[in-house]
């Protein structure tokens, strides 16, 4: 779940072919550390052993993350790491994700948002963890569709730590182009 890619909708950015090339497509975990990624990929027995839907999957995440802590202490730190991936700083990329809006302007149009690897992230607690966050800047906005529709971002991705009241991003990116997302 952590690393499902899908994303929001707009008319409005749509590139040609030509455009995309010039962004390397990248997936959500190439942006997370090594030892991050082996820490979230391999949880602590007590989590892996909870069945989806049953009574303890329903239970506070306060109480999961004191369960996490007390078993796995590299996997509690990788839920809020904000350790990022030094060769990505710079890097032009092109990624899928889910759009989880910040700020508008006056016509209503999305002119800051978080890009989140699922749909739903930021608006449950607890957040994916800040290096699968990226604020997204585009002052010119975009039509806002929903937060249920995927999309593709494209633009220079900067190693930044950003908070907000929703949720903290340790990456940075100033929005070049966006397409709606398809595989």
């Amino acid at each position: 779940m952590l690393f499902q890619t899908l994303g929001v909708s707009a008319a409005e950015g749509q590139t040609s072919s030509a455009e995309k090339r010039s962004f390397t497509t990248v997936e959500w975990t190439e942006l997370i550390p090594a030892d991050d990624l082996d820490a979230l990929l391999n949880p602590p027995q007590a989590i892996a052993d909870i069945e989806d839907g049953s009574w303890e999957d329903q239970i506070s995440q306060q109480v999961q993350n004191s369960l996490a802590a007390a078993s796995d202490g590299a996997y509690q730190q990788a839920l809020v790491s904000t350790r990022v991936v030094a060769d990505m700083d710079g890097r032009a990329i092109r990624i899928p994700g889910f759009v989880v809006p910040l700020e508008f302007n006056d016509d209503q149009a999305v002119t800051q948002f978080f890009l989140v690897p699922y749909f739903g992230a930021c608006i449950h607690v607890p957040p994916p963890p800040p290096n699968q966050i990226i604020l997204v800047n585009y002052p010119q906005g975009m039509a806002f569709q929903g937060i249920q529709d995927p999309l593709w971002i494209s633009g220079m991705l900067r190693a930044s730590i950003q908070h907000n009241d929703v949720a903290t991003a340790a990456y940075v990116m100033d929005m070049a182009q966006f397409e709606t997302y398809t595989e």
